[in-house]
């Protein structure tokens, strides 16, 4: 279980301690303290001591009724009652001993020094300490305080972590990193026919496709040290202090060679120096340094650089040559039966149903990442659990691909009649052309429950197999697809709804791409109008032409929709009868899955 740990208390809050001690010390402690060395004699022992000349000092204290006296060396201080004696001031003179309103020392000049003075300094102290000492904890430790320090994390081999078993879909990958263990574990192999291991190795990809895990793989799988830092870390307030963080690193790689050091999020530091004035020196010494470090004057034997990033054209070129990141391994989305093994390790997990058909799981999740199929085993777990079950369904892990992509039902949301009719045609529509085209993906599941992404309604279409490769004629279809919900509403209520607005998008985007992108346009031919950016991150696209051969682009991406739009119209008149049949069962049903609607289409 996880430790529970009480809030912390902020800064002000023990000065506030420290100044109640203080005031409790002064007001409470002294004057007890006082009290305590004074001597209570009784009136006759004072006038005896008075006329033997024993006195040096008296103070009448009339508010508390009493007097203060010392001895004649002033060491110790006497009260006694005071009583109404009119011979006492004649009593003093002739003893030589003056009344006067001086106020008698009652402690040791020493003590009260040291509780006024030393006492709280002390106490400042301490707070200060241990005050710091938070700090370098809550800041990772004493390494935190010393400026230009590695604050690297160093595994070794542990029967308990991440091994090449637990990493599934990414055979390539594991395969290039298992020869670097190998290599690590028995280097005479390879020195015996002269080879050498890369210096560096740059695992890129989409986020969540296991970069990270594949390094945690290689830290369990090898016996030699195994430093991990994130590329943040090397950045500091102070310049510098990154470029000291990568020496000490290095440093102690060097110390522990052979060993594998790990800098994941590299693009933090590795960013392309584009030399303009007013630019990151910090950041582009400490990228400085790391090249020094990998491939400098001095040579780098025995520590073998892993990196992870998800923007590799953001890299600067001098880190990305051979001889410091020597072999670039892609890490990309899996494949039908890299989906597949990926379900299967993580369904080790949690406990599933004999009858699970992981392949049409693996189907239905076309393009979900790793990190995204693991989401998926764990809804189906708790969605079992929600319903009762001691292990999860078919149902189970097939709802769960529509929360991730869809999001959960909507239990409140509740649609006029009129709404609930117009999205049974449209998503209707969306299959009925869908169907009624040859190369198109077969419809697997239409439903116009609405879900938390804001979606009313969505038809779902899964491919036989993976598709690396889509013909002009596929990516027409495509969009002819999305175009059959709009096109169901004005064939059927003769208006448009706001229902169609991501149909739009996605379309438009497909019409674009296959204009500027895949030479798809008898006009342009096979010229590039767009570039794509950060690739493994949105890919991003921008326009590389002139406005008049944008403007041109723009005519011919509303010419292809509107192709399709027209296409999609023709087909649904073609098969009105159908739309009306399968639209009126969506609407009773709110669900209708794929054998139901080709078994009414083929009616």
């Amino acid at each position: 279980m996880n430790e529970v740990k009480t809030p912390k208390k902020p800064l002000i809050y023990y000065y506030v301690i420290v100044l109640l001690v203080l005031m409790l010390v002064n007001f409470l402690a002294m004057p007890w303290i006082a009290q305590r060395q004074i001597k209570e004699v009784d009136y006759n022992t004072f006038i005896s001591m008075l006329e033997e000349g024993e006195v040096a000092q008296i103070q009448l204290q009339d508010q508390e009724n009493r007097l203060l006296f010392t001895d004649k060396e002033r060491d110790t201080v006497y009260k006694t009652a005071l009583v109404g004696d009119p011979d006492l001031t004649e009593r003093a003179l002739d003893a030589g001993v003056s009344i006067s309103g001086e106020e008698i020392q009652q402690t040791d000049p020493l003590l009260a020094f040291l509780i006024s003075w030393v006492l709280p300094i002390v106490i400042f102290i301490a707070i200060g300490q241990y005050m710091s000492k938070r700090i370098m904890k809550n800041a990772g430790g004493p390494n935190a305080m010393m400026f230009g320090k590695s604050n690297a994390k160093v595994y070794v081999k542990s029967s308990e972590g991440i091994k090449f078993s637990d990493v599934a879909g990414e055979d390539e990958a594991k395969e290039n990193l298992q020869e670097i263990v190998d290599y690590l574990h028995d280097p005479k192999r390879y020195q015996e026919i002269g080879a050498s291991m890369p210096k560096g190795i740059l695992l890129v990809g989409p986020p969540g496709t296991g970069k990270t895990m594949l390094a945690k793989a290689v830290a369990g799988e090898s016996n030699v040290p195994f430093f991990s830092m994130s590329g943040s870390e090397f950045v500091e307030m102070f310049v510098g202090m990154g470029a000291s963080k990568v020496r000490d690193l290095f440093k102690q790689a060097k110390e522990k060679a052979p060993c594998i050091v790990f800098i994941d999020e590299i693009d933090a530091i590795g960013k392309k120096r584009d030399g303009q004035l007013g630019g990151n020196d910090e950041r582009e010494q400490t990228l400085n340094q790391l090249l020094t470090e990998m491939d400098g004057f001095e040579g780098n034997t025995g520590v073998i650089i892993l990196a992870a990033t998800n923007r590799p054209e953001s890299l600067d070129p001098a880190l990305t040559r051979p001889g410091r990141f020597d072999r670039r391994v892609p890490v990309e989305l899996p494949d039908l039966k890299g989906r597949e093994e990926i379900l299967k390790v993580h369904a080790r997990k949690i406990k599933v149903a004999e009858d699970v058909d992981w392949e049409k799981i693996a189907r239905m999740a076309s393009g979900a990442s790793g990190a995204e199929l693991a989401n998926i085993v764990n809804e189906a777990a708790l969605r079992a659990v929600r319903d009762g079950r001691r292990y999860a369904t078919q149902a189970d892990l097939e709802e769960s691909i529509e929360v991730v992509i869809a999001g959960y039902q909507k239990k409140n949301a509740i649609l006029t009649d009129q709404e609930k009719w117009t999205v049974a045609y449209h998503e209707t529509g969306h299959a009925l052309v869908a169907a009624m085209q040859t190369h198109s993906a077969p419809v697997q599941k239409i439903t116009i429950i609405p879900r938390t992404s804001g979606a009313l309604g969505y038809t779902m279409q899964v491919e036989e197999g993976d598709h690396y490769l889509m013909s002009q004629a596929e990516l027409e279809n495509r969009i002819a697809t999305l175009t059959g919900g709009r096109a169901a509403e004005e064939l059927i209520f003769h208006s448009a709804s706001t229902g169609a607005s991501n149909d739009i998008e996605q379309a438009t985007k497909l019409a674009r791409a296959m204009i500027t992108r895949y030479g798809m346009s008898e006009d342009f031919d096979m010229v590039a109008l767009e570039t794509v950016q950060n690739q493994y991150l949105g890919g991003d696209a921008s326009l590389a032409c002139s406005p008049e051969t944008a403007a041109e682009i723009d005519r011919q991406v509303v010419s292809v929709v509107k192709r399709q739009h027209e296409k999609a119209l023709k087909i649904l008149e073609e098969n009105q009868d159908k739309l009306h049949e399968l639209s009126k069962y969506l609407y009773e049903k709110e669900t209708i899955t794929g054998e139901a609607f080709m078994t009414i289409l083929e009616r």
